[in-house]
Parts: C-alpha cells; sequence; structure tokens
C-alpha cells in the first residue's frame, strides 16, 4: 500500500516549485532526491529530466512517463497550496503525474514480486513547450532500453475524479501554431490609393481561410483552423504599413493537417502578387497526434476496472506524448478530477485537485505493470 500522506506531501512540495519548460531545476533536485531516498540510481536527461530504469533480467521494458513542466500563470489567491514562484503555477497537474510516478516507484521498491518486464521511469521536461517527448525520443532513449510499450496519464477536469477514459486511435490532436505578418506600405486616410493596406489583406484573407476547410476537406474530417489576435496599425487616420495575425491549426490526420497548411501557404503568396505586400508566414509541424494503439489498447481497458470511460471523440487538444508513440506502442489516458469541490478547467488560476485521486492512477499504474500482456509487441 501506498502512504497517502506521502503522496499529498510529494504534490504540495512540488506545486510550491513550480518551472516552465527545460529550466525546471528546483523540479529536477527534488525527484532526483526523492527517487535516491527510495534506493534508485537516478539518470539524467535533457539536463532537467530523470530517467530511472529498473532491470529485471526480461527481454522487453515497459515505461511510464509524467511531464514535470509548469505553466507562466500567476495562482490564484484561494489556492490551498501556492505556489513560491511568482508568476508561475502548475495549472495542467503535472505536480501529480510526477507524484503518480514517485507513488509507482516507491510501490515497486515495497512489492516483494517482480514484474515480467524491466521498467522505464521517465520524469520528462518541457511538455507544453517546446516538447521535451521529442528530443528524448531524437536521443534513441526507447531504443536503447528496448521500450516495447509506453503508457502516460493526465488529469483531466472534463471527467468525474476517479473515471478513467481514453479511446483506442486518435485521442488528442496535431496542432501548429500560425503567425502571419504583412508588411505593406502606410499612406494618409485622405489618400488610401497611396498605400497597401495590410488591415484590409488581413480581414480578406481571414475570410478565406475560414473557407478551407469547409470547402476543400471532407465533411466529416475534424479539423480547427482559429485566428485568435490580431494586431496592426498605429493610429486611426494611417493605412496601416504591417499587421499580424497569430492562431492554431489542429487535425487528427497528419496529411489533412499538410493539406490546410498548403492552402494557407498558397493563399498568402496569391495575396503577395494581388496586393503587392510581403506576406512571412511559419507554421511548424507541432506536435503529432496522439494515437493510441489499437492492440494495446484492447488488452490496457481489461485492467481499468468499474470507472472507465470510453470516449466517443477525441479531443482538439495537443501533447506531446505523442512522439514516443511514433517509436513503440502506447497509452495515453484520462484520470478525472471532476467534482462539486474541484470544477476549474486546465491552464487556469484556479485549477486545483483531490490528491486522492492520484492514488487511483498509482493502482492503475501497478495493475498495468503487473498484468499487461506484451507478447506480440
Amino acid at each position: 500500500m501506498i502512504d497517502f500522506a506521502q503522496v499529498k506531501t510529494w504534490r504540495q512540495e512540488l506545486h510550491q516549485i513550480p518551472e516552465v519548460g527545460l529550466q525546471e531545476h528546483l523540479t529536477s533536485a527534488y525527484l532526483k532526491d526523492q527517487l535516491e531516498k527510495m534506493g534508485y540510481e537516478t539518470i539524467p536527461v535533457l539536463d532537467t529530466g530523470i530517467l530511472v530504469y529498473i532491470d529485471n533480467n526480461a527481454r522487453k521494458t515497459i515505461a511510464f512517463r509524467s511531464d514535470i513542466d509548469a505553466l507562466a500563470i500567476e495562482e490564484d489567491q484561494s489556492h490551498k497550496c501556492r505556489s513560491k514562484i511568482a508568476g508561475m503555477m502548475h495549472a495542467c497537474g503535472h505536480d501529480g503525474h510526477m507524484s503518480a510516478l514517485l507513488g509507482l516507484a516507491a510501490l515497486l521498491k515495497k512489492n516483494q514480486k517482480k514484474p515480467d518486464y524491466n521498467v522505464l521511469l521517465v520524469f520528462q521536461p518541457a511538455e507544453e513547450s517546446p516538447g521535451g517527448a521529442r528530443l528524448i525520443v531524437e536521443q534513441d532513449i526507447l531504443e536503447q532500453y528496448n521500450v516495447k510499450a509506453i503508457f502516460g496519464m493526465h488529469l483531466m477536469p472534463s471527467l468525474d475524479q476517479g473515471v478513467v477514459g481514453c479511446r483506442p486511435g486518435p485521442l488528442m490532436a496535431q496542432a501548429g501554431e500560425l503567425d502571419v505578418t504583412i508588411e505593406g506600405k502606410s499612406a494618409h486616410a485622405g489618400l488610401p490609393h497611396l498605400g497597401i493596406d495590410t488591415i484590409n489583406i488581413a480581414a480578406n484573407l481571414l475570410g478565406l481561410y475560414q473557407q478551407i476547410l469547409p470547402r476543400q476537406l471532407p465533411p466529416f474530417e475534424p479539423c480547427v483552423l482559429n485566428i485568435g489576435k490580431i494586431e496592426g496599425g498605429t493610429v486611426r487616420n494611417i493605412v496601416a504599413s504591417k499587421t499580424k495575425m497569430e492562431g492554431t491549426l489542429r487535425a487528427f490526420n497528419p496529411d489533412v493537417f499538410a493539406q490546410v497548411k498548403k492552402a494557407i501557404f498558397d493563399l498568402n503568396a496569391g495575396f503577395e502578387k494581388t496586393y503587392n505586400c510581403k506576406i512571412t508566414t511559419t507554421l511548424p509541424d507541432g506536435y503529432p497526434p496522439v494515437i493510441n494503439d489499437k492492440n494495446l489498447y484492447r488488452r490496457f481497458i481489461k485492467l481499468t476496472g468499474n470507472d472507465y470511460l470510453e470516449l466517443e471523440e477525441p479531443m482538439m487538444l495537443a501533447e506531446d506524448f505523442a512522439f514516443y508513440q511514433t517509436r513503440v506502442p502506447g497509452i495515453f489516458f484520462f484520470m478525472g478530477t471532476r467534482s462539486e469541490v474541484h470544477q476549474s478547467n486546465l491552464h487556469t488560476a484556479t485549477f486545483d485537485f483531490d490528491e486522492a485521486v492520484l492514488l487511483k492512477a498509482i493502482d492503475l499504474y501497478a495493475n498495468i505493470l503487473f498484468n499487461i500482456n506484451l507478447e506480440e509487441l
């Protein structure tokens, strides 16, 4: 049995030292200290990340991943255990993810029975940005430790507390950040023909962007293209010489993402010629879609217990866990936190949860580890 008081302490102490991606030095030191107190040898990765490899003389390795970074959000004053770092907050539950993985590590030390597989615990930095999973995958860590399956969990306030949510195939979207800068020519508003009006160009582009999805994609192909910020001009009586647009593109199918991306670039190139302006466009491919391996999923759901919910639809959120799934079969699942007390969404200044839900996460991790069948993987 895991000591709930210890799990709660881990979560609350980690909650007080939030740090953004690749700067998680306090967090890394804390995790290293706790793991070494348990008797583990820690392996540094990406400067602030930590691996723990448990060699059980098995042919295959099963991995479990927790993200460790936080967000640049000022925490609400009402939080019961507030961040000690101004402007930083664990508003996405990564403090809970770390505590659950520490709980699994502690459980393995207490359990007399060894699992049938070697175990790799991954405490990964920079999930929010720039994507620590990609950096770890590029170092061939999974191949080095012969990982044949990987599991990850995310706390989720849209599900009731203790409910495990997952689905086979697409679970979360590929997401890319779109930045468009239009450069024209300023002029007095009374002489608009002497200028190149970038606000007008942006308005026309925005309208055409919204026609890409309904006119170039099949009706049932999920995709989102949203422009969330437009900034241009200086004063009311001057033609704007520069306008910027910022948005996001999200899809579950990489081919659809590429198709919409091409359409955006083609439109912008056409507008450059039509309006004699300069348009600079960036749209990196971002994180791949989270695709749960269907074969591994069938084995996973047998271990989830009575509080399991198969999600009907994937979510347009993004998660860098997807990079691991490009190399090995993986399952990413949600653990519900919603209750009468805790209802705030992720990435908000009031997000919180009952630490009791972490005990369920630890139990599920252990059930996976000791009972999953990785044969034929």
